[in-house]
């Protein structure tokens, strides 16, 4: 048993921390787009953090939990009810079976990530469950969910859930985003640019276009001009690699980027801010800072502390909770 998909979003997919170790092959990692509200999702269920979770953007699927289920919703806010009732994100929830989980409004935020406790029932594909939708592999058949998908759940027996209900806990994210304010240090290519588009990058913003998707957020605003044109050799790129187009605006690789690249590299997104920048929608704007490696690098350190904090917290609660029930 598990859930079913009533009503299918628009790209709701299986994800998990992604494939690495093939590159080489032109196989991108892929992944949650935003690792932050995935960990999260699971460690509020004490599952391990690289569980599959269900990644969903808005309008996003209804979906039926045909068995009993603590699940955590986490990501985006986008009015999410079951059987008519509010629930919470950044919460475990208790859920009975036969009910009903909807979508009703996009209040913030571009993905939502559901878990379930102990993860779901999923094939791997070199190691990793997520969906890879050019490569048609991973997740459910290797594409995203349809009406009918029935996802099943890892648990190893059935809970007894009558009543839907909220553990009396809520995990705080406030310090792991940043309001739209991204974090990247130069790239190779970034002393080319002119000075003024240089200075340019940090003092504007940029709108998220409306051709963004997985595979990168492209992005409108000041052009921005190289001093020196250079002709660039493919080269290896990850999520978050800054390139300038030849229209002069700049595109950011995100999860599902391809493993190489000849535009120039002007910039790359530290890996603490991927998660802020994952959750602009398209049509809000983003500004940049520019920071250094070392910056960049105690940031990140201070993130994870704070996320293994979280996990040890709620691995507590959860066992005192379910001691006294």
């Amino acid at each position: 048993m598990g859930l079913r998909i009533i009503k299918p979003g628009i790209a709701d997919s299986i994800q998990d921390m992604g494939r690495y170790g093939f590159q080489q092959l032109g196989i991108p990692p892929g992944g949650v787009m935003d690792r932050i509200a995935s960990t999260v999702a699971n460690t509020l269920l004490g599952n391990k953090i690289d569980e599959p979770v269900l990644e969903m953007h808005f309008p996003a699927a209804t979906i039926l939990f045909e068995t009993s289920m603590m699940i955590a919703l986490t990501g985006a806010d986008f009015g999410a009810e079951i059987n008519g009732k509010e629930v919470l994100t950044n919460q475990a929830i208790l859920v009975p079976a036969k009910s009903e989980l909807r979508f009703t409004k996009h209040k913030k935020g571009s993905k939502v990530y559901l878990s379930v406790e102990e993860g779901f029932l999923t094939s791997q594909w070199l190691g990793s469950s997520s969906t890879s939708i050019l490569l048609h592999k991973g997740g459910q058949e290797g594409r995203n969910l349809i009406k009918n998908d029935l996802l099943e759940f890892n648990n190893r027996e059935d809970l007894e859930i009558d009543t839907l209900t909220h553990l009396p806990w809520r995990a705080s994210m406030a310090e792991f985003y940043t309001d739209n304010l991204i974090a990247f240090m130069p790239g190779a290519e970034y002393p080319l640019l002119e000075k003024i588009s240089q200075s340019g990058m940090v003092t504007n913003k940029f709108k998220i276009s409306a051709h963004s998707n997985r595979m990168g957020y492209r992005l409108e605003g000041q052009a921005l001009l190289l001093g020196n044109k250079k002709e660039c050799l493919s080269s290896a790129v990850s999520f978050g690699t800054i390139q300038l187009l030849p229209n002069a605006q700049m595109i950011v690789l995100m999860a599902d980027h391809q493993t190489t690249g000849g535009y120039p590299r002007i910039g790359h997104v530290a890996s603490s801010s991927l998660p802020t920048l994952s959750q602009v929608s398209a049509g809000e704007s983003i500004q940049f800072e520019l920071i250094t490696r070392d910056e960049a690098e105690v940031i990140y350190l201070q993130q994870q502390q704070n996320l293994q904090q979280l996990q040890n917290a709620c691995n507590f609660r959860l066992q005192e909770y379910f001691k006294n029930e």
